[in-house]
């Protein structure tokens, strides 16, 4: 059972790290898109891209980074202190991702549902939208901030069943 559930919360995060990956292409794309029409305005001497335009590349940026966390998680590519940690047992780095993800990354995605709820909740209330002129609406994109520490705090028990070699064994590494 312990092994379905890593593979599913694995799979999970694969997928939306590949979401991530067309949003960057997206992002880039627009971001290129977005200098050329504005020389082209120059040139033309008038205006041809928009608040809007800039606004979505930060968004996509945003979504990209924090949707990001709980893949790069999955494939033990965050950051850490490889100095030491890379030098160490298996066992002695289970017990570091055992103990690192029940002291620190369990509180901190706790902490960040908790403390972003509010400020998701009153967004979406207010339908906010960015003071610019023609900017893009702000409560989607804030939207992502709790369903990012949710997907990280997945990502995590993955990391613990991992560790703990409650789905049998498990070397490390994305197992789906």
């Amino acid at each position: 059972m312990m092994r379905q559930v890593l593979r599913t919360i694995n799979g999970f995060s694969t997928q939306v790290g590949r979401l991530c990956a067309v949003l960057i292409l997206v992002l880039t794309l627009l971001a290129a898109s977005n200098a050329v029409l504005r020389y082209i305005g120059k040139l033309l001497g008038q205006n041809i891209t928009s608040n809007a335009m800039v606004e979505a590349q930060w968004h996509l940026f945003a979504a990209s980074f924090l949707l990001g966390a709980a893949y790069v998680l999955s494939q033990d590519k965050h950051v850490r202190v490889d100095v030491w940690y890379g030098r160490c047992s298996i066992r002695t780095q289970k017990i570091v991702n055992i103990v690192g993800t029940i002291i620190f990354l369990i509180p901190f995605c706790l902490f960040g549902i908790w403390s972003s709820w509010d400020y998701v909740l009153n967004s979406w209330a207010h339908w906010e939208e960015s003071n610019s002129s023609g900017g893009l609406p702000l409560y989607p994109i804030k939207t992502i901030i709790p369903i990012s520490f949710f997907l990280l705090l997945m990502q995590g028990f993955a990391l613990l069943i991992r560790s703990f070699d409650f789905a049998g064994d498990l070397e490390g590494g994305n197992e789906s």
